[in-house]
């Protein structure tokens, strides 16, 4: 049966693949909600094990060298970089003499450290380090850790043994309960390159609103809240606490009309 699926597989040019894997890995949102609290009791969360276990699976044939690239825990022949965001970084890294120390919020077992690692290995030094939940912080310190990532719980733990020079946040607001907050804490450790990736952001100036959005049982069976977030109202945050916006651009994704997914740079301005 492997045999023949790999002979399938063949047979289909790449644009074709490229499609198909786009429409399976769709995720899909449903209504919209008063709160946070009333779309969270209509879901099933990121806790549940077997999120862990396809991430873990996925991720170690990336580090073993199995697999090109992994993302939400799939599989790709190929890796799909975010241009702005591997710039982004390598410009903070550039500003400190080749330095990059990340703190990468969300980053579950470290796959955006995996998919620029290319080229991240010619700086002169780098560490990365993914702040997650506990269980995901407990595998990737058994599985993945090693002398360049790191796993924590909280930022305040990686905060006590690091100095990170960029904060990236791709993919993760839009799912927690009070963003302003995680983002307020980066601030005030006056974190130099604030990087957020893969976020939308509600059409037409229009109030944010929460869905709940349903992964598609070919990846793994979860659902969970989404907030859809004001861009005005993030930027003007962050350039009330001094973070000045370089650039804003278009993330890869697009899995909803009534949201745009963008990207935004933010750097901490030199206080004279």
């Amino acid at each position: 049966m492997k045999k023949y699926r790999t002979f399938i597989k063949d047979c289909i040019p790449p644009i074709i693949l490229r499609c198909i894997r786009r429409i399976t890995n769709k995720k899909n949102f449903e209504n919209e909600y008063a709160s946070w609290d009333e779309a969270l009791a209509k879901c099933s969360g990121y806790e549940a094990e077997n999120i862990l276990k396809k991430v873990l699976d996925a991720t170690l044939k990336v580090k073993r060298g199995q697999a090109i690239f992994e993302r939400d825990s799939v599989l790709f022949d190929e890796i799909e970089y975010s241009w702005p965001v591997l710039s982004g970084l390598m410009w903070a890294a550039a500003r400190d003499n080749g330095e990059l120390n990340v703190l990468d919020f969300g980053g579950a077992l470290g796959s955006s450290y995996f998919q620029n690692r290319k080229f991240l290995n010619g700086l002169s030094k780098i560490c990365w380090n993914v702040v997650e939940q506990e269980h995901f912080v407990h595998a990737g310190q058994a599985h993945i850790q090693d002398d360049t990532i790191h796993f924590y719980s909280s930022i305040e733990n990686c905060l006590a043994k690091n100095k990170p020079n960029v904060a990236l946040l791709s993919a993760v607001l839009p799912y927690l309960p009070n963003p302003y907050s995680t983002l307020k804490i980066l601030m005030e450790a006056r974190v130099k390159t604030i990087i957020i990736d893969r976020t939308p952001y509600v059409n037409n100036g229009v109030r944010p609103i929460i869905k709940i959005q349903t992964v598609p049982p070919i990846i793994y069976t979860a659902s969970y809240p989404c907030r859809f977030l004001d861009e005005r109202e993030l930027v003007f945050e962050l350039k009330k606490n001094n973070y000045s916006l370089v650039e804003t651009f278009t993330s890869l994704d697009k899995l909803d009309d009534t949201a745009t997914w963008k990207g935004h740079i933010f750097k901490l301005d030199d206080i004279k």
